[in-house]
């Protein structure tokens, strides 16, 4: 197994792998302010709801340093503000909400504590999330892998590795554990457009574990899924409502459909911080929608006529009912939906 530091803390400076650069190069994007920190969230220089999380209580770590020498009044009154601007920074994965939470509720219930004790114990608590993430991974992985038959081929969409996690994967998770068990798998990985995450970020993982697999251009899914070639379907997810509605990439729906209409297993695999406990049905989720040159352009080279309108969400929601079961750390929820997700609460 290679290890893949997809986020680094240490002597106050966060660091990231600048994921716009992947493949063609590898760079480490620093943080040492929580602004900065918001604009690496906001631009995907990191990506993936639980990286994320991580990433984002660390913004908050940055954040209590930068004001520790003011006043305990001004203190809570900059966090408050670092809080909601990083809580805002993408509005769908819920992670980043979830882990803004925990870091606001940490700070109110400490608030009798000197400023320098309660930086610690954000430190402390965003090295938690960290840690806790890679290892909800690894579960989600063991669970994962009791779906996966011996010489599967599988079929991912958008990144779900090590690079979307504070470590090891949620979908791409559950692929390397039934590689690492030995398990004769094959990888068809969706490019995933508009910005190729599949193509730039899940090859480049697949090739550092020299995991068999092929890439292929997302119209090629319906055909393989047609003609008998894919066992199963790993995707991850950004939110899932209550009834089992899942928001994930853009192009996750479509794939959905394709695998009811022949009968190919499809799994979502996330962390139950993925579940919005708050909201009834997909509907209810807001879906990012992101810049035109996203679409316009590939690595700033233009590939669409100057002045062409573009419609550019980053998600959409595939309903429950398209949906084989959910891979969470404590085991595989199956329908009915509502009923075995709030049993995880």
């Amino acid at each position: 197994m290679k290890e893949i530091k997809t986020i680094e803390f240490k002597d106050d400076i966060l660091y990231l792998i600048d994921q716009r650069k992947l493949p063609i190069t590898y760079e480490i994007f620093q943080c040492e302010t929580y602004k900065e920190v918001d604009f690496a969230i906001k631009d995907m220089v990191v990506r993936g709801a639980p990286a994320i999380g991580a990433t984002a209580a660390y913004g908050v770590v940055l954040a209590a340093k930068e004001f520790l020498n003011n006043s305990k009044d001004e203190f809570f009154k900059n966090m408050e503000e670092a809080l909601d601007l990083l809580n805002k920074s993408r509005p769908t994965a819920v992670n980043l909400m979830w882990a803004i939470r925990r870091m606001r509720n940490l700070i109110e219930e400490n608030k009798e504590l000197s400023v320098n004790d309660i930086y610690e114990k954000i430190r402390i608590e965003a090295d938690n999330i960290f840690n806790e993430d890679i290892q909800t991974n690894k579960q989600m992985g063991k669970h994962g892998n009791e779906v996966i038959p011996e010489k599967a081929t599988i079929l991912t969409h958008c990144n779900t590795g090590a690079l979307a996690t504070a470590g090891f994967g949620t979908a791409l998770g559950v692929v390397r554990e039934a590689f690492y068990t030995g398990k004769d798998i094959f990888v068809y990985a969706d490019e995933t457009r508009p910005r190729l995450q599949g193509g730039r970020l899940t090859a480049w993982e697949l090739r550092q574990e020299e995991i068999p697999s092929k890439l292929i251009a997302d119209n090629v899914a319906a055909t393989l899924i047609r003609d008998g070639k894919i066992d199963v379907i790993l995707v991850g997810a950004d939110r899932i409502a209550l009834n089992g509605d899942t928001a994930n990439k853009i192009g996750t729906f479509m794939l959905s459909v394709v695998a009811k209409a022949y009968n190919v297993p499809f799994y979502i695999v996330a962390p139950t911080t993925t579940i919005d406990f708050d909201i009834e049905t997909g509907e209810e989720i807001e879906i990012e929608e992101r810049g035109s040159e996203e679409v316009t352009h590939i690595e700033n080279v233009r590939i669409a006529p100057e002045g062409m309108d573009v419609f550019n969400p980053a998600f959409d929601v595939t309903p429950s009912e398209n949906i084989t079961g959910i891979i969470t750390e404590k085991g595989i929820v199956r329908p009915p939906y509502r009923e075995n997700i709030l049993k995880l609460k």
